[in-house]
């Protein structure tokens, strides 16, 4: 989305099936491991985003449209 908001952060440690993410300005915010990117480990920055469910749904319509403006593109440049 445009003009979305984030926090940056970075994954200070692991503990258990929990992340501590340090933010910029010294917060600790604990995150499912399960809910983080495929990857990420120690050290590694990151963003948090929230999101309403309204951003949500403008989202995917968003990328609805893009996905069917590909395809319309696409259809149009096959030669007959």
């Amino acid at each position: 989305m445009e003009n979305q908001s984030f926090l940056k952060g970075v994954v200070d440690r692991f503990e258990g099936d929990k992340a501590v993410v340090r933010l910029d300005d010294g917060q600790q915010v604990i995150w499912p491991v399960n809910d983080l990117p495929e990857g990420v480990s120690e050290g590694e920055a990151v963003r948090l985003v929230l999101y309403t469910a309204k951003d949500d749904e403008v989202e995917r319509e968003e990328l609805a449209k893009a996905i069917l403006n590909e395809i319309l593109k696409d259809e149009g440049d096959e030669k007959i």
